[in-house]
């Protein structure tokens, strides 16, 4: 079950809106969607909160004309659900989408070995790499963990977070857990 919100901050606080992201197919849609829900279009901020129950939640930022803000809890859980795609840009997984090599390089021997020389044998793989999933995307969190720090969210709570409950207190740390649970 998925649930997704705006929460935009204006003079007189925070105010929330379900919202539907069946139309929404890019990241440039979504951050659209985000700015159609403020008054003040140039420095209003505005919060998208997408969640998976129990799997992994988003927080996409949108100051303004900025470019959106994005941080997902489990990369590698959200690249297995259509809106955590949405949120999962070749930028944020480090991946050139105009580099068509990529495939092909990945398919090179590279090791600096000519053709016919026998390999190392004795190398072991090393045991502090982070393996990505096998669509290439990583486990764990994944984004800019300073995305509400000055709304009262450091990083190091932002990480801290599950999914499940951490839409709500993000909520109540923003002083908007009232106006989000009217829109669940």
């Amino acid at each position: 079950m998925y649930f997704a919100a705006l929460l935009a901050r204006t003079e007189d606080g925070w105010e929330a809106s379900d919202t539907e992201l069946d139309d929404v197919e890019t990241l440039s849609d979504l951050a659209d969607l985000a700015r159609e829900a403020t008054v003040d279009y140039d420095d209003d901020t505005v919060l998208v909160f997408i969640e998976q129950e129990g799997a992994w939640f988003g927080v996409v930022r949108v100051d303004g004309e900025e470019d959106p803000r994005i941080y997902v809890s489990d990369a590698a859980a959200a690249a297995r659900s259509s809106y955590g795609e949405i949120l999962l840009t070749d930028e944020m997984l480090g991946r050139d989408p105009d580099d068509d090599r990529a495939v092909d390089l990945d398919a090179l021997d590279l090791d600096g070995t000519e053709d016919g020389e026998p390999e190392a044998s004795d190398a072991e793989p090393d045991a502090t790499d982070e393996t990505p999933g096998a669509s290439g995307v990583p486990s764990g969190p994944l984004g800019d963990t300073g995305i509400l720090a000055d709304l009262g969210v450091p990083e190091k709570d932002l990480l801290g977070l599950e999914a499940g409950d951490a839409l709500n207190d993000i909520a109540d740390v923003l002083g908007a857990a009232e106006v989000l649970e009217t829109v669940r």
